[in-house]
């Protein structure tokens, strides 16, 4: 019975361990900025870990209280009793220790989830970036003389600066500094207004508000995507991103309709898909 005892401290700093793991990968998760089911099962498994964490905490206590009373106990029918409470106790443990292990495999395959998401999101406006991005490029220099290579010259270096600027913005965001990210975007814009790649500036300040939690600047930048760039390739994400904030301030009716414009107007867009999906998961 004693070793027995030695070894719950163990299991404890398991049960410990993976709530850590939670936590800390909770904080680490915001960064990939994905899908809405994937963050709410990851918060709802660290509730279940909590309330597992303090079964343990309570069965240790029993258990140290029943230790403590077979200790001068032998051969009497309380100790009989006893023991068979500690072995019960002994049980309800491992049951628990299983229940911690299928939770944090749940909590991993949640986190690759959100991971897969975020790169497939990335990727896609990589694509609609770089071709923004070309045709920000100058034109090839036209033979005739020096005026010419001037001002391509000149032009080079001015799509070198705007790049530049717009990269250091997004290294921002990729490394979770969302507020640095919405000061470098708001900076982009207001420098290269006509800039191709103004109105992706304009949804990734929207997107880092969504990180940071404020729905509400999140909805209002994502308008203004909308309302500056109506033909924007980056409507439908924007569309998409003002329901997910919907849904979070707790207006289902708003996300509900919000999602219903994305996919009556723009039916064959990723956007639309996942739009389709979510409502489908609302019903």
């Amino acid at each position: 019975m004693k070793s027995e005892g030695r070894r719950f401290p163990a299991f404890v700093s398991i049960a410990a361990a993976a709530v850590f793991f939670l936590v800390s990968f909770s904080g680490h998760a915001q960064l990939f900025g994905g899908d809405d089911v994937a963050r709410r099962q990851i918060v709802e498994q660290g509730k279940r870990i909590d309330e597992l964490k303090q079964q343990n905490a309570t069965l240790a206590e029993h258990l140290t209280r029943i230790e403590e009373s077979l200790k001068g106990l032998t051969g009497s029918s309380p100790a009989l009793e006893l023991a068979q409470q500690l072995e019960v106790l002994r049980q309800e443990l491992k049951q628990l220790r299983g229940q911690i292990e299928v939770l944090g495999n749940d909590i991993q395959l949640a986190a690759k989830r959100q991971r897969d998401m975020y790169v497939d999101l990335d990727a896609r406006m990589k694509r609609l970036e770089h071709p923004a991005a070309a045709a920000a490029a100058p034109a090839a220099a036209q033979p005739g003389g020096t005026t010419a290579a001037a001002a391509s010259a000149a032009a080079t270096t001015a799509a070198d600066a705007e790049a530049r600027a717009y990269a250091a913005a997004q290294e921002q965001r990729r490394i979770g500094n969302y507020q640095g990210a919405i000061a470098g975007f708001r900076n982009f814009i207001a420098q290269l207004p006509t800039s191709p790649l103004a109105h992706r500036a304009q949804y990734w300040i929207g997107d880092s508000y969504y990180n940071l939690r404020d729905f509400r600047n999140s909805i209002a930048s994502q308008q203004r995507l909308i309302a500056a760039y109506p033909d924007s390739a980056s409507v439908p994400e924007a569309l998409l991103n003002i329901a997910s904030s919907q849904f979070e301030l707790g207006d289902g009716a708003g996300a509900r309709k919000t999602l219903d414009k994305l996919v009556s107007r723009y039916p064959a867009s990723e956007a639309a898909e996942k739009g389709r999906r979510r409502l489908a998961t609302q019903k």
